[in-house]
């Protein structure tokens, strides 16, 4: 399949674009998603630079300003792709879903950004902030209590992990914040979760176990 927005901005800059972002581990569903956004076509299967080459100069730019040179948008969508990439990077043969809507024990239905299953059952859940105020300490109590209520609920039994992400940091009260309530779930192994802060900057992500 040929590129056909190579001749756009010349095949030069779309061969350097696709040998940079091969040596990226980049998922599947993020080609999807990238492909749908930007209207390219998307070789389904094959090697990552054959597939990268099956894709538009659009799809191609907005892959290279988002993962290479790990630029930021008012909307904070490139930072959320990062976060995609990230979190699939860490659950390895396991479905990532995006977006995702899982009931919790209170019968509230909770809008999580990033959901991880293996074999059917989630294991994960994550949410970043991408824009805005560094993350405060309310912000985190409300994370912790959707996640406890996911992990009570039928959905949630096999749920070992949870991840707080943030582009734009986190206050120091609302680290420890979230530390003194993972803590609190030691004495209580059916309920036991681990909570971990993905903080990105200078153009990688550090993880704090809380």
């Amino acid at each position: 399949m040929v590129n056909k927005g190579f001749p756009k901005f010349g095949m030069s800059q779309a061969g350097s674009f696709v040998a940079a972002l091969k040596n990226y581990n980049l998922p599947d569903f993020i080609l999807v998603l990238i492909a749908k956004e930007c209207k390219s076509e998307l070789l389904e299967r094959g090697r990552i630079d054959d597939r990268l080459q099956s894709m538009n100069d659009d799809a191609l730019h907005l892959l290279h300003k988002i993962f290479v040179d790990c630029e930021e948008d008012d909307a904070g969508k490139f930072a959320q792709y990062r976060f995609f990439a990230y979190v699939s990077s860490m659950y390895h043969k396991c479905e990532v879903l995006v977006n995702e809507t899982i009931p919790g024990k209170s019968g509230k239905n909770h809008k999580i950004l990033v959901a991880v299953k293996n074999n059917g059952m989630y294991i994960s859940v994550a949410q970043n902030k991408a824009t805005g105020n560094p993350v405060n300490k309310k912000e985190t109590n409300r994370f912790y209590e959707m996640v406890d209520d996911i992990k009570k609920g039928d959905h949630g039994t096999m749920l070992t992990d949870a991840v707080y992400g943030s582009s734009v940091g986190f206050r120091s009260d609302a680290l420890l914040e979230l530390k003194e309530l993972s803590k609190s779930r030691d004495n209580d192994p059916e309920n036991k979760l681990d909570f971990k802060t993905a903080n990105f900057e200078n153009n990688i992500y550090s993880v704090t176990k809380c």
